[in-house]
């Protein structure tokens, strides 16, 4: 009876062809990982060459004026003082304004979606959560020029009469009823980031294993309950993310705040009057600027990237101390 070659092969020797295949797997190893570290030092690169041809193109002004161009909330293109407080202080205060008025709602808005909402709800509510994600800010603007705009000078004396009589804030509710302001800003930025938010805490929250929920149900536990003990607990570290995620959204945003912000670069302490931010200062004035005033709006662009990246450095500091805080448990 004539012999198998394959069945008297010794078992322990492996096939001819194994070794020369595992030299092209560590071969398509070594070019898939230089590929992937390329594509991230792209990232990097990219990063950096923004800041680095903002920080050469405003050179001027900011080697040239020093802490002035810091300090001071001058901004007169004629004599050629420039200062940056008007449009950093309107920046964050609009962004904070946004976060105040967007996080509670996208919390709700992600708790209804999870926790409360019939199934025959959740698509509709979720879809239209994404098509407002889908929005251009261009067109926001223009609703907040042509709509939210009028809406708010009927309101704004309202506001006037009621919260700007208070001892201590007072004085953020004072002002003629314009329409145009921080506070508008602010509110149409709100909007903006809302679905951002929302999307984050909607994933993050169905993450919750359904055994926890049960179990807290089971012993009692109201909605609220479960959301503030076990929910938000669960995922806080991805909500906090999720939060500083539409925070970055706000900081740059331009189209949308230039139509409502009134570009006035008087410092005050009412968002009811008129401010600008970096974005819409650049927006507004680039097109015409040269000489000096190219050379600040230009640092201006700098000083956002270094807001934004602050803003994402204290993000990344909290997050690690919290999961810090967790590991210690």
């Amino acid at each position: 009876m004539p012999s198998n070659p394959a069945i008297e092969r010794n078992p322990e020797t492996p096939p001819r062809d194994v070794e020369p295949r595992h030299r092209a797997d560590a071969r398509h190893d070594v070019w898939f990982h230089h590929l992937v570290r390329t594509c991230a030092l792209l990232v990097v690169a990219a990063l950096l060459g923004a800041m680095l041809s903002t920080l050469w193109g405003g050179r001027e002004v900011l080697f040239g004026e020093g802490l002035k161009f810091l300090t001071s909330s001058e901004w007169n293109p004629v004599s050629d003082s420039y200062g940056a407080v008007a449009p950093v202080y309107g920046t964050l205060v609009t962004s904070m304004i946004a976060l105040v008025l967007a996080v509670p709602a996208s919390f709700g808005i992600a708790l209804f979606l999870t926790e409360i909402a019939p199934p025959w709800l959740r698509g509709p509510v979720s879809m239209g959560i994404e098509l407002l994600a889908s929005i251009p800010s261009i067109i926001y603007g223009m609703w907040g020029l042509f709509v939210f705009v009028p809406f708010m000078a009927r309101i704004e004396p309202a506001l006037s009469a009621t919260l700007g009589r208070l001892p201590v804030v007072g004085a953020l509710f004072d002002g003629p009823p314009l329409g145009l302001g921080l506070l508008t800003a602010g509110v149409v930025l709100s909007v903006m980031i809302l679905p951002f938010v929302c999307a984050v805490m909607r994933e993050v929250f169905q993450t919750v294993p359904a055994r926890l929920k049960e179990s807290a149900y089971a012993l009692g536990s109201t909605t609220w309950e479960v959301a503030w003990h076990i929910v938000l607990p669960y995922t806080r570290t991805a909500v906090i993310g999720g939060i500083f995620l539409g925070l970055g959204r706000a900081l740059g945003e331009t189209m949308a705040v230039t139509f409502v912000l009134g570009s006035s670069y008087d410092l005050t302490a009412s968002l009811l009057m008129p401010g600008t931010t970096i974005s819409s200062s650049i927006a507004n004035e680039f097109n015409e600027a040269v000489g000096l005033h190219r050379s600040a709006l230009i640092a201006l662009g700098f000083l956002l990237f270094v807001v934004t990246s602050t803003v994402l450095l204290i993000a990344r500091l909290m997050l690690r101390h919290l999961a810090r805080r967790e590991g210690d448990r």
